[in-house]
């Protein structure tokens, strides 16, 4: 007896459905179908590819099996938060002895109602990149991953489509467990890969919805570039604006812009000085600059060696 599929979150998903479980009727009874009930037509619905790879892919440093991802941490249409239990052969391993002595600690504490110590015990295994985590079957002991989906850039929460990015990313992986081969890590420490949910590979969801950019160094470049390439002509998500802004470019917009909110402001005040060599010097005082004319003799020069000098030529 075949497992039941589980129950559809959204239309699109509900229309996915339909058409596979009807796939053996017409053509036009489905769609009528479809139509009655206000769910998209075939040909409205974005192609997914089947997506786990059979065997890892070369580059591949581990494997993920996760526990189901929580709505909440989903920070953005490209990064999310995973928690890998560590009864997994990988995991059991590695889990230093004082996370499982408070894991312990924390159980008791609870049953005995002292909640306060408990919570202390629970913080200190968060320090250690771990949660304990209340699922059905049980709590659970965790390991925390934050991943950033490799090859893609999605617009940020604050950016135009950051929102709808982010929900899109939520309804693809809430609740349920993903798969993530993990290529590397970044320069803030998440781990970089491609993720897998139900069998979709979720980048090129977010490629195909048009909520997101392919990059250049995924090594499914062909299937993010026709991802993207579909969203475009389609002029769906992002694309339905003529010029969407680029998060690369909006980050660096907003990091200029931070320095140079910074940067001090230039109450420059202007003093000449004249020398009984008869040798004359200007030197301008800023909050954080000394700025002294080409011709200042070197002894004055060296008065302000301490200092950011800029020499005015």
């Amino acid at each position: 007896m075949r497992e039941a599929r589980p129950p559809p979150n959204t239309p699109e998903d509900a229309a996915r459905l339909v058409i596979q479980t009807l796939k053996r009727h017409q053509k036009a009874d489905v769609e009528g179908l479809l139509s009655f009930y206000g769910l998209l037509l075939p040909q409205d619905l974005v192609p997914l590819s089947a997506g786990v790879p059979a065997s890892l892919p070369h580059g591949v440093l581990f494997e993920l099996q996760t526990l189901p991802v929580d709505a909440r941490a989903v920070a953005d249409g490209d990064t999310i938060t995973v928690y890998v239990s560590t009864s997994d052969p990988r995991e059991s391993c590695s889990v230093p002895q004082d996370v499982h002595i408070a894991a312990l600690e924390s159980l008791a504490a609870r049953a005995e109602r002292k909640y306060s110590h408990a919570d202390a015990l629970h913080q200190t295994i968060i320090n250690s990149g771990y949660r304990v985590l209340n699922l059905k079957n049980g709590e659970v002991l965790a390991k925390k991953y934050r991943i950033r989906l490799r090859g893609i850039d999605a617009p940020l929460s604050t950016m135009p489509y950051g929102k709808e990015a982010k929900e899109e990313l939520v309804r693809i992986v809430e609740g349920k467990c993903v798969r993530v081969l993990v290529y590397g890590q970044d320069r803030y420490e998440r781990s970089v890969g491609d993720v897998y949910c139900n069998h979709i590979f979720v980048q090129e969801a977010m490629l195909k919805k048009g909520l997101a950019w392919h990059g250049i160094t995924p090594l499914s470049f062909f299937i993010s570039a026709v991802g993207e390439g579909g969203a475009r002509a389609k002029r769906i998500g992002l694309w339905a604006s003529s010029n969407p802004e680029k998060p690369w470019e909006w980050r660096k917009d907003r990091r200029e812009g931070e320095m140079n909110a910074d940067m001090p402001k230039r109450m420059v005040t202007k003093v000449d000085i004249n020398f009984s060599s008869g040798a004359k010097c200007q030197i301008e005082k800023s909050h954080a600059f000394y700025c002294i004319c080409a011709t200042t003799p070197a002894n004055v020069k060296a008065m302000f060696s301490n200092n950011n000098v800029i020499r005015i030529l």
